[in-house]
């Protein structure tokens, strides 16, 4: 080993046999392949030169290192990469700085790197961590990949611990694998974070995904992953980046899955947050949680979970990407203050499913997510489907009034719908104005005064009763008893009503315009 290492080679202590190299198996690994901790420690912290003309570095594989690997406050310069090692103690790398640092394929019970410090990479594909792993406030100076990594959880209940840590480029954890809290909060990644095909599991606490204020450059993918493609071999020597795509219709996939709450609160991703083919298996009291992200698109297109709620409150997003099966049912979804400005539905999503949506949001009356749906809608040019909207919004008012008003709007609905379909507002006038003629077709009154009225005519006086401002000459000019009186009152009423809707609907149509 120390040989290799001025020469910057490997040193291969594998069997090559498959069963007997696999360091996540129970086969024992004897003497012949163990390395204490401490010498590879004094290799890295005060190594000898290396040979002329070659670059120092630690390249093992199939190696047991025995004891706690303590670098602890270190520097260490040479490039280190390790595959298919077991350690038999934790590593301790708190307050190291690195270039680069890989573990490929490795067995560890724990990995302690608080505020670790890399120029490079931080590797850790395909790992088994026992105890979880901790990167509290750690600065990764480019990628952090943990695809196909396995980590169980530590004594507090987390799996990966990684609050305030900061990722110059990508987050690769593709295929990870976690049975604890996968904390975040306050995480940054330069570029993007990739989850595709992910299960996150942590069935004995509130959040499987815990990253509030959690901010993505690029874009956040939480989604299922196309399964078409090459793991490549243990021993890569720089494992892939990007080991698939999220899949197409009809190819093979590994959906993200989430059994624990999710939680992104106040986070800000400079692309997109994408949840395409996720599955969320949630217990009543947990939740997807989205306040007051703030994102140029939000595609939440993957299935419905069945327990739990989707809160969206406070979220400012630009384009709205879902299908209209991705959304819980009533009591599961909160988008108090939700803004968005465009819809971009994927499938068959029907105004009447997007009003539902709305209803099961709302299970007490708010109209803020009526008008806003609304005003998108009418900024789309759909005038009609906002005055669905619009009318769908008076009708969930109507049910939270007193007895008093609500009969009146029940009126106003079977009467004029709420001016929203002025039309039909234009037919019930058309309607009482034939009924009027006909009426006072069989009436011939006396005048009021005998020298000075026009011809009667039954007509125009009922059209005159109806039009509440303009004067057709008869009105006030004839002499009616008893029940005409009560009939020419009501004309005179419902002409108001009727006018006064037409106007309004005319009105909103010019502003419109």
């Amino acid at each position: 080993m120390w040989d290799a290492f001025r020469t910057g080679s490997v040193c291969d202590l594998s069997a090559r046999a498959a069963d007997r190299d696999d360091p996540h198996a129970d086969h024992v690994w004897g003497a012949g392949r163990s390395v204490r901790a401490a010498v590879v420690a004094l290799l890295l912290l005060h190594g000898p030169p290396p040979v002329p003309g070659r670059v120092a570095s630690l390249k093992l594989r199939g190696v047991r290192i025995t004891g706690r690997l303590d670098l602890s406050g270190g520097t260490v310069a040479p490039y280190v990469e390790l595959q298919s090692c077991r350690f038999d103690s934790e590593i301790q790398l708190s307050e190291a700085r690195f270039g680069t640092l890989r573990l490929v394929n490795c067995a560890i019970p724990r990995l302690e790197a608080s505020r670790l410090h890399t120029e490079g990479d931080l590797h850790l594909p395909r790992c088994r961590v026992a105890r979880g792993i901790r990167l509290t406030d750690a600065q990764i100076g480019t990628d952090l990949l943990v695809s196909q990594a396995v980590v169980q959880r530590d004594n507090k209940g987390r799996a990966i611990a990684a609050d305030g840590m900061s990722v110059a480029q990508d987050f690769q954890g593709e295929l990870l694998e976690t049975y604890g809290e996968v904390s975040l909060r306050g995480a940054k990644v330069g570029v993007s974070m990739n989850l595709r095909g992910a299960r996150l599991r942590n069935p004995s606490g509130r959040h499987a995904l815990n990253a509030p204020q959690l901010t993505v450059e690029r874009t956040l993918y939480l989604t299922s992953i196309a399964m078409g493609y090459g793991r490549g071999d243990s021993g890569s020597s720089t494992p892939p980046y990007g080991l698939g795509q999220t899949p197409t219709r009809g190819q093979r996939a590994q959906p993200f899955e989430c059994r624990g709450g999710l939680r992104l609160d106040d986070g800000r991703f400079g692309d997109a947050i994408d949840f395409y083919g996720a599955r969320f298996l949630l217990t009543d009291e947990q939740e997807i949680s989205l306040r007051r992200i703030q994102t140029p698109e939000f595609r939440f297109v993957g299935e419905g979970p069945e327990r739990g709620r989707v809160v969206v409150s406070g979220a400012k997003v630009v384009k709205l990407v879902d299908t209209s099966t991705s959304w819980p049912g009533p009591g599961g979804v909160s988008i108090e203050g939700f803004e968005y400005e465009n819809l971009a539905p994927r499938g068959h999503f029907p105004l009447s499913r997007r009003l539902a949506w709305l209803e099961a949001a709302t299970p007490e009356y708010s109209p803020g997510p009526y008008e806003r749906l609304a005003a998108v809608l009418r900024a789309s040019g759909e005038d009609a489907e906002a005055r669905e909207v619009l009318l769908a919004k008076q009708r969930r008012r109507r049910a939270t009034l007193p007895p008093g008003p609500k009969a009146w709007g029940y009126l106003q609905d079977w009467t004029v719908v709420y001016g929203y379909r002025p039309g039909r507002a234009a037919l019930w006038m058309a309607v009482l104005w034939a009924a009027g003629a006909l009426l006072f077709s069989q009436l011939d009154p006396p005048a009021i005064k005998q020298d000075e009225h026009p011809q009667w005519s039954a007509p125009l006086y009922a059209l005159d009763l109806l039009l509440p401002v303009i004067d057709l000459g008869q009105q006030g000019q004839w002499k009616l008893a008893g029940g005409w009186q009560w009939g020419a009152a009501g004309l005179v009423i419902m002409g108001w009503i009727l006018a006064t809707t037409v106007a309004a609907g005319a009105s909103r149509l010019l502003r419109r315009g």
